[in-house]
Formats: C-alpha cells, structure tokens, sequence
C-alpha cells in the first residue's frame, strides 16, 4: 500500500490502495495495452492448443473462456477498477491447463513441448506477478513498488520473452 503524511497535523500516514487498483490515467494505459496484448496472446494460445493438440474438449473451452474474459475484464476495470481482483479467474482458466498441456510432454523433449513449458511459464509468471503487485497479498518490495520502474520491467519482459518464445517455439513445431 502507499502511504503519505498527511501536511499538517500528526504525522499518521494514510494508506492508499495501490495505484494497480485505482483509475489513475497513467495506469490505465497500460490497462489498455494489456488487454489488447491478452487479446492476441491468449488468442494464439487456444489457437494453438485447438489446431496442434488433441486435448480434452474442456481444456480448450477453458482456453477460450479466459481469452474472452482475460481482455473483457481488464477493460471493464477502467471504469471498475476493483474488477481486477476477477482478473484471477481468466488468468487461471488459461493456467491450469496449460499446466496440464506441459505435463502431458514431460519427457517428450519435442520442440513443441518445450513451448508448451516455455508458454506455461510465462503465463504462470504473468499470474503471479499480478497478484503480487496489484494485489499486494505478499510484501512488495520498496524497490518494486513503482509500477513503472526498470525493475519491474525486467520481469516484464521475462514473462513476455517466455511467452513469446513459446509460442514461437510450438508455432515452429506445427508447421514442420
């Protein structure tokens, strides 16, 4: 949580929600850019799994039901911005299972599965990250609480290159 002294008075601190869950502009834009990054991502992700995959029918609805609502939800919260505490249910809806995907190739060693890892990871990264930060349920460390700090772009981009060499991997393998 941020917390300011107030200027005049005691110095008692007010606690305010982090600005991941507040309407403050600056953050919506990354709002924004995320869900039309999920939008496309999440999108290639069921593709992928429907075209490459001879998955179980309820692994691919899930897929479906988080790209619809992964992109729904993020842009609903501009207006709503506690909504993004619902941001758990596409989020999981799309992690288990890829996590079940990534177990069934355990031991394959096939380019494809390596992706399929790779993508679960990334998006498991992505998860984490954002109950970390937006939600605040563990300690965030000083240095991570900017949202907009190098730091944090750092594992930014790690959970993007992840996903992107996943899909890039497992795309590679389908067409060969």
């Amino acid at each position: 949580m941020r917390t300011y002294s107030r200027a005049a008075g005691p110095a008692a601190p007010i606690t305010l929600p982090p600005v991941e869950l507040t309407d403050d502009p600056a953050f919506a834009r990354r709002i924004v850019r995320l869900a039309r990054t999920s939008c496309v991502a999440l999108g290639l992700v069921w593709w992928l799994a429907v075209s490459t995959l001879d998955a179980h029918p309820a692994l691919d609805l899930s897929l479906l039901a988080g790209w619809v609502l992964m992109p729904s939800l993020l842009l609903l919260s501009l207006r709503r911005p506690l909504l993004r505490y619902a941001l758990v249910l596409p989020s999981s809806l799309v992690g288990l299972p890829l996590l079940v995907i990534s177990a069934r190739g355990l031991g394959e060693g096939s380019i494809a599965t390596v992706g399929w890892q790779m993508l679960t990871a990334g998006i498991l990264l992505g998860g984490t990250l954002g109950i970390w930060f937006w939600f605040r349920w563990l300690p965030v460390p000083r240095w991570l609480h900017e949202p907009f700090s190098p730091h944090r772009w750092l594992l930014i981009g790690l959970h993007v290159g992840l996903i992107v060499g996943g899909l890039l991997l497992v795309g590679v393998a389908a067409v060969r």
